[in-house]
């Protein structure tokens, strides 16, 4: 097969005067000398992580049900797409000639032919045959793209039988994939899935099917901030009480925008190009400056990883091949990287920064998944357009307050402070009923000196996808600061409050924003024969972020005020009085001080570890004393 670019990226220029002259005549020039440190930094990366999958690859010729698979260090099942491992094995076979990686290869997709391979065309994402199937589309581009630039690394016999068995699975997408037949990522992510195969496989049909989903799916962004949507099933599609499409930011950038930009790209698609101009610059918004997908209200961060979400491929595409309309894209693209190699140990990625630390054992699915992108992007070298960190990230440079409307979520940034508020309500309706950071939480509270300070997690942690997903490794302690009273043993939160409102002023340096919010339990019920309405304020200034909560209701049942401070376990903590303590990180001291005792919640000094975000915290509570019906904490960094 000749090689060649898939992508043609001088393409964007043709988007004339709508776009920056900069962006129009970066995207016209190859630059293939550029940004060789982030070339060094991927290319290392996706040898270490090739290298880490290898090492636990099985190798059990006697055994059909696990030869060739990837084991996995933290899951007691085999991950039906480790085949996608296929695209990175061979980059790296035919940049290093190393036969291993070669053998690599055949084995995944040996295992994928006989464990989880249907006779549709389809692949299951488990060996059950009734499993789910629309993962095929991701082992499908996985699959051509390892075909389509180093199919000549392989023996004839081998890639002719690869291709042919690519065409099917061409077939099974082509034939079952509708705009809305299930979660956006699937279609979204099937527009340049098919074009791609289309190409590989010489297949009109399927370049027309891509051309009509690209066409339909122009309609799943939303109306203000041109964030995509469609994270739900068809059955529950509809808007939430507040009128709001599930989003789920994790998959948005981590996967379904990485394939409409190649495709709008490769196409030439003028009008899909300016959605995703505006609908990634939203996007970007949420990042946070280490490089972090600040996914704490994302509909679906149950997947949440800090760096991501976890069965996704990972934003380096999208964004680095957008990056000459918005050179932030690139810094956006290269340090998230830089935050994935330091989650990484032992060649696989740890599915979050507390990981490594805590003695966590990484789920092999971040690492098959996230390998894929490098591998796209060094495909794509000589083509992209220039890369580099010279461009602040939005949430960097931010002062003061934003508000999503299509979220009801709030940044806030003063000083070297970042932060999130939501009032979210968009739920997943899957299996469980689990909540995000809503009901005016604090989603992520971030300090540009010390980092991370608050993450929220799910308010219960559920198996919404037993498959994907890794198993608590002790008590489920929620991560998202909040009030909360027990009442005959039934949990009440304003976590699950979902018509909460928020109000934000910015006014003589200090911003506020206040949480007009009620406890409920799991079942949306509103405790009784205590206080239930609470107003939650959120005061940020450039030297302390404020938290002040108040109720005009009796209290009568100890109720609390609960702060996770992120925080790991060599981290140093000092109880200066009962109503002060201090942490001490690397970069700096973080004082926290309440007008009420500060306990440590349910551990004894401990720390508790949370797979949501992947981060190891000390959950502080402060109870309202009585006849008092206002709690006040500070936090501050020196």
């Amino acid at each position: 097969m000749k090689r060649r670019n898939f992508l043609q990226l001088s393409a964007i220029a043709g988007l004339g005067l709508s776009m920056p002259m900069s962006g129009i005549l970066n995207a016209c020039t190859t630059h293939p000398e550029h940004s060789l440190e982030f070339k060094n930094l991927i290319s290392g990366l996706l040898k270490d992580w090739s290298d880490g999958m290898l090492k636990v690859q099985i190798n059990k010729p006697e055994d059909l049900d696990v030869h060739g698979a990837l084991g996995c260090p933290s899951c007691s099942h085999i991950h039906g797409r480790c085949m996608d491992a296929v695209y990175p094995f061979l980059y790296m076979a035919d940049k290093t000639g190393d036969e291993k990686y070669v053998e690599g290869a055949k084995l995944v997709m040996t295992w994928a032919e006989n464990n989880v391979s249907q006779e549709s065309g389809a692949w299951t994402v488990i060996k059950n045959p009734k499993s789910w199937k629309g993962i095929s589309v991701f082992g499908a581009i996985a699959l051509a793209e390892a075909l389509h630039y180093h199919g000549h690394v392989l023996d004839e016999e081998t890639r002719n039988a690869w291709t042919k068995r690519l065409e099917k699975a061409g077939d099974y997408i082509y034939k079952e994939f509708t705009i809305d037949f299930t979660n956006i990522n699937y279609p979204g992510t099937a527009v340049y899935g098919l074009n791609l195969i289309g190409n590989v496989v010489n297949r009109e049909d399927f370049k027309a099917k891509s051309k009509k989903l690209a066409s339909q799916v122009k309609v799943y962004f939303t109306e203000n901030e041109g964030l995509l949507f469609g994270e739900c099933k068809k059955s529950s599609s509809k808007l939430s009480e507040k009128g709001l499409h599930g989003v789920d930011l994790g998959y948005n950038v981590e996967e379904t925008l990485n394939s409409l930009v190649m495709y709008a790209i490769k196409e030439n698609d003028e009008e899909l190009l300016q959605i995703l101009t505006k609908s990634l610059n939203s996007h970007l918004e949420f990042m946070l400056p280490d490089g972090a997908w600040d996914n704490s209200w994302g509909n679906r961060m149950y997947k949440w990883s800090y760096w991501g979400s976890r069965t996704c491929d990972g934003s380096q595409p999208a964004f680095g091949m957008m990056a000459n309309i918005n050179p932030a894209f690139g810094t956006a693209a290269v340090i998230n990287t830089e935050l994935l190699q330091r989650c990484t140990a032992d060649g696989l990625i740890h599915g979050g920064p507390g990981f490594i630390e805590a003695g966590i054992p990484p789920c092999v699915h971040h690492t098959f998944t996230h390998a894929k992108p490098l591998a796209a992007l060094l495909d794509h070298w000589d083509h992209l357009p220039e890369i580099n960190t010279n461009t602040n990230l939005p949430r960097t440079t931010a002062d003061g307050v934003k508000h999503f409307k299509d979220l009801d979520v709030y940044l806030f940034a003063r000083g070297d402070w970042r932060g999130t508020v939501s009032a979210y309500d968009a739920e997943y309706h899957y299996k469980y009923d689990y909540r995000q950071a809503s009901g005016g939480a604090l989603g992520v509270l971030y300090h540009n000196k010390v980092g991370l300070l608050c993450a929220a997690s799910m308010a219960e942690y559920a198996m919404v996808e037993k498959n994907n997903q890794q198993v608590q490794p002790n008590k489920d302690i929620c991560l998202t600061p909040r009030v909360e009273v027990f009442r005959d043993d039934v949990w009440y939160t304003n976590l699950y409050d979902l018509p909460a409102t928020v109000a934000s002023k910015d006014e003589n340096g200090i911003i506020e924003l206040i949480a007009d919010t009620k406890l409920k339990n799991v079942n949306r019920e509103v405790v009784t024969e205590t206080a239930a309405a609470f107003d939650i304020a959120y005061k940020c200034t450039a030297n302390a972020t404020e938290i002040k909560v108040t109720t005009k209701q009796d209290i009568t049942a100890q109720t609390a005020f609960v702060l996770p401070i992120v925080s790991p376990s060599s981290e140093v903590v000092t109880n200066i009085s009962e109503n002060e303590i201090t942490i001490q990180k690397p970069e700096g001291l973080v004082t926290i001080k309440a007008s009420a005792p500060i306990k440590t919640k349910e551990i004894s000094g401990k720390r508790t570890f949370n797979m949501v975000p992947g981060v190891e915290a000390l959950p502080l509570e402060v109870f309202f004393e009585e006849d008092s019906k206002t709690l006040e904490l500070s936090i501050t960094v020196s």
